[in-house]
């Protein structure tokens, strides 16, 4: 049994408190110790990462009580992805929450960070479907005081807007795990998993509403269609490298669906057969549109982006409810690349926000910085929209293919292509206004002839926000350079996930067991 596995939730966990109660009033120690966190998060991450890429599983059981009645923390393959890919994520937040000042303008806001990645952390790597509620609400909690920092009504009402839904949520989430454990008895994963395959034909109606349950309650975290209307308001109120993070958030959501309807209710299901394939595929095409729509309607930037990742999120859930490996694995690839742009974009508005009076899409004076702003909004909006050479381009091949596996395909390409041109559309719309016509604007008529000559200009960005975004963008690039590396990665993903017999049988400490022999006590 490996202890490293368990540091990603235990790191954050006693750095948040020792923020608060070590370095309440030093913004200088509270930064230092937030990043050498976040340094070290990334290190675990890579070394989990690398000691699962054969296959292998790796099992922590918490005060050494076996499954099912002990906690467990699971590491395989998908888990230590989405790990390092919240880690890298969390480091160029971070830098940018430091560089523009975004951390200073309330309390606490490293504590939280810190608590929000707790959360997130735990929802992936544990394995049991109790504490996947239980690491919701931290991140959740975390996520309320993030929502809120450094006040304003209108963020104070975008954020009890996004508590009151996710409120609903986590009480669905409650009524699934009642129903589930009535009809089971456990509700560790592995164990479910041997236990829903032995209920027969005739006994399926409580599986079946606790699935559809499940479904739901990670929709609402995913932000599908019709479950999204939290998400604009609160991501585009949010403060920029709050939002910025919480573009992991929906991949929870994400991760959760292929994680329980692989494993524990797979489409081969007898108990939940046909559930998969009713609502969930036209759900998200319904969403990857309507996302799309909202770009090309937006008024405001940040609306703009908050949509875009909607339509994301659409699209990683159309390969997701195909159900098939090729489809698990083109999502997963996709899922990388849509959170990295999405959390790109949500920054580079912040950056056009400091040197413009507003982010409405209207023409305004040139802004400080406006060339390096606008490559980046460029490369972002590239990147978001799908088109070569970056990764989305080829993310949405890889979605594209593997829809032949399914008799929707022409729906498919019919909405992923239609809603790839109607968000270049909107993204271009943007960037014209923002940067283009910004050249040719004149002050209104009506401005007072007196006005000072030498009225302070506004700000220009600062040096540290910039390599917080490039390195984004940097990471995707890799993410296209390695395309092949990566989509062969997460292909191998898809086969241990439609093949959970190793995770199962490592849970468990069954035998006959395909990873590699579990360490002694």
């Amino acid at each position: 049994m490996t202890h490293w596995i368990i540091a990603p939730v235990v790191l954050p966990a006693l750095l948040a408190p020792f923020i608060v109660l070590a370095a309440r009033y030093h913004i200088g120690i509270q930064r230092a110790f937030s990043v050498a966190g976040v340094l070290a998060l990334i290190a675990i991450a890579a070394s989990l990462s690398w000691q699962v890429s054969d296959g292998s599983v790796l099992l922590y059981q918490l005060s050494d009580w076996a499954a099912p009645f002990g906690i467990v923390i699971v590491g395989d393959r998908l888990s230590t992805l989405m790990v390092l890919l919240t880690s890298a994520l969390a480091l160029f937040v971070l830098l940018y929450s430091i560089g523009s000042g975004w951390d200073d303008r309330g309390r606490h806001f490293h504590a939280l960070f810190q608590f929000q990645l707790m959360g997130i952390m735990g929802a992936f790597l544990t394995g049991d479907l109790f504490n996947l509620f239980v690491f919701f609400e931290v991140l959740l909690i975390a996520s309320y005081g993030l929502m809120i920092h450094a006040g304003g009504n209108t963020r104070l009402r975008a954020g009890v807007q996004y508590v009151l839904f996710n409120l609903i949520g986590s009480t669905l989430f409650l009524f699934a795990l009642g129903s589930i454990y009535a009809e089971t008895g456990t509700l560790n994963m592995a164990d479910l998993a041997q236990r829903a395959s032995l209920i027969g034909a005739e006994e399926t109606v409580g599986i079946r509403v606790a699935a559809v349950l499940l479904i739901l309650v990670f929709a609402i975290k995913a932000a599908l269609l019709p479950l999204h209307f939290w998400l604009p308001s609160s991501y585009a109120e949010a403060p920029a490298p709050v939002a910025a993070l919480f573009a992991i958030m929906t991949k929870v959501g994400a991760y959760a669906i292929i994680r329980v309807y692989t494993m524990i209710f797979p489409p081969d299901l007898e108990a939940t057969a046909g559930l998969h394939d009713t609502w969930l595929l036209p759900a998200a095409l319904v969403s990857l549109f309507i996302g799309m729509v909202g770009v090309l309607a937006a008024r405001k930037l940040d609306r703009l982006v908050a949509f875009s990742v909607i339509g994301s999120m659409g699209m990683v859930m159309v390969a997701i409810s195909l159900f098939t490996p090729a489809g698990t694995a083109a999502a997963l690839y996709y899922i990388v690349h849509s959170t990295l742009a999405g959390a790109a974009l949500f920054l580079i508005s912040d950056l056009v926000r400091t040197g413009r009076a507003d982010l409405n899409l209207t023409a305004q004076a040139p802004m400080a910085g406006t060339a390096l702003t606008a490559g980046l909004f460029f490369a972002g909006a590239i990147a978001m929209a799908g088109l070569p050479p970056l990764s989305g381009f080829l993310g949405k091949l890889l979605v594209l293919d593997a829809a032949f596996e399914t008799d929707l395909v022409v729906w498919i390409w019919a909405v992923v292509l239609g809603s790839s041109l109607i968000n270049i559309v909107g993204f271009a719309r943007a960037g014209s206004v923002m940067f283009w016509k910004a050249h040719g604007f004149a002050p209104p008529a009506d401005t007072p002839a007196d006005t000072p000559a030498d009225a302070p200009a506004l700000p220009r960005p600062a040096t540290l926000s910039y390599v917080a975004v490039g390195g984004l963008l940097s990471l995707l690039v890799a993410h296209t350079v390695f395309a092949g590396q990566v989509h062969r990665y997460t292909t191998t993903i898809a086969e241990q996930l439609y093949a959970p017999d190793s995770y199962i049988a490592t849970v468990l400490d069954t035998p006959g067991k395909l990873s590699t022999p579990k360490e002694e006590h």
